[in-house]
């Protein structure tokens, strides 16, 4: 399909980008893929970096292969690890995840996508998750899990 031409050949342009030089934030990325004839929104780089599992660092956007060493045999944690700084309680129901700035969204991202059935929902700022679980034991069955993923 001609769209779906369009979309692949925008993702490997945004990699080719993302390896070759440092961008900080999405409307960099998409004035680079305008000057290189892409036709491209800021909703469309959104969705694009998330599903190529793009991370957001404090310096900038790091594709997933780059993220850390090891990622491919650790799972989607191993790549975001890193960026995690405390995972704390606030309630029987409620687990706060501290992490770099500008990392709380890939953070939150590998959890959701681990599909663990205690976690009802994330929400995620700039440094900041809030993970949801229908009960006090749900929850600690999810820190147990947090821990060893991330080790703190």
């Amino acid at each position: 399909m001609h769209t779906d031409h369009h979309r692949e050949a925008r993702r490997s342009a945004i990699v080719r980008l993302l390896r070759s030089s440092s961008v900080r934030r999405q409307q960099e990325l998409v004035r680079l893929l305008k000057r290189e004839g892409h036709a491209v929104t800021q909703s469309s780089i959104s969705r694009d970096l998330r599903e190529l599992g793009v991370l957001k660092h404090s310096e900038g956007y790091v594709l997933p292969e780059s993220a850390e060493a090891g990622a491919r045999t650790q799972g989607n944690f191993a790549a975001v690890g890193q960026f995690v700084r405390e995972v704390r309680t606030a309630g029987p129901s409620i687990t706060v995840i501290k992490t770099t700035i500008g990392s709380a969204g890939s953070v939150a991202a590998a959890i959701d996508k681990a599909g663990w059935q205690e976690v009802a929902g994330t929400v995620s700022g700039d440094d900041t998750i809030f993970i949801a679980t229908a009960d006090a034991r749900a929850q600690a069955r999810v820190l147990e899990q947090l821990r060893d993923a991330f080790g703190v």
